[in-house]
């Protein structure tokens, strides 16, 4: 696959699908609670964003079934929607996508659900801080790997404060975004910096720190979906498709203030 550069009326309509996905996330973010059932935000999503006009980027997607995933616990990413009860204490991570007018926007968030353990909080919070120190690091004219390499610092930088040791997924990473869902380049959460694709105008990408309280080492059920830690360790998944604006700075297209007040932060 090659990499696909957006003119700027085409980063615009990318903006239009990616607002859709900021407002699915932000109406599961209030939606979700103990006792409900991980298909009812299933289908709180799929009504949400076919009545917004656009489609749900996932449903059918090589075979999956439903319009997000919804992935708890030791269950790191590409959770199936089903019958499961969402249990007090539970973190629950949720992805969500949609095309409109044939351009995809591509996000997610970790909530913890009822009385939450102090660890899991951090384990959000610092999954969460990493993403958006990602996204920061980039500029017009750097590299791919800044974002990865800006991601890790931050995780490090989080388990050297709170004494923890955090397992950084490898086998699972962002990638560029526009007319497909999944496009080149690859956007690795960790590496060093100055290496990979260049960062130019029109270069959207959905990038995606995921990260365990324990190892980084995963494994999938035999739904062929849902991807766990093999120590059974919570963990913790954030996303956001991105671009950057003429002037350089980072554009969050997923978020529905651009990603103002975390970059500001």
């Amino acid at each position: 696959m090659t990499i696909q550069i957006k003119t700027q009326e085409e980063i615009q309509l990318m903006r239009r699908a990616g607002v859709i996905v900021g407002e699915t996330l932000a109406l599961l973010r209030e939606s979700v609670k103990v006792g409900m059932s991980t298909i009812e935000l299933d289908v709180i999503a799929e009504e949400h964003i076919r009545k917004s006009g656009a489609i749900p980027s996932f449903k059918g997607y090589y075979g999956f079934p439903c319009s997000i995933c919804v992935s708890i616990n030791d269950e790191v990413v590409h959770g199936i929607p089903g019958e499961r009860m969402i249990q007090d204490g539970d973190v629950v991570s949720i992805d969500c996508g949609a095309i409109l007018n044939g351009w995809h926007g591509d996000a997610a968030f970790t909530i913890g659900v009822g009385s939450m353990a102090p660890e899991d909080v951090a384990l959000i919070e610092d999954c969460r801080k990493s993403l958006w120190a990602g996204i920061g690091a980039a500029r017009i004219g750097g590299h791919v790997s800044d974002i990865g390499h800006a991601v890790e610092r931050s995780i490090v930088a989080s388990e050297k404060a709170r004494k923890v040791r955090y397992g950084i997924l490898e086998e699972y990473t962002g990638h560029g975004i526009g007319t497909e869902m999944h496009q080149d380049p690859h956007v690795p959460n960790f590496g060093k910096a100055g290496r990979g694709t260049k960062l130019v105008l029109g270069l959207a990408l959905a990038v995606e720190p995921m990260i365990t309280r324990g190892t980084h080492r995963m494994r999938t059920l035999e739904d062929e979906w849902t991807v766990v830690s093999t120590d059974g360790s919570r963990g913790a998944h954030w996303e956001e498709t991105f671009t950057l604006r003429p002037d350089g700075t980072p554009w969050a297209l997923t978020s529905l203030d651009g990603g103002e007040s975390e970059l500001k932060a």
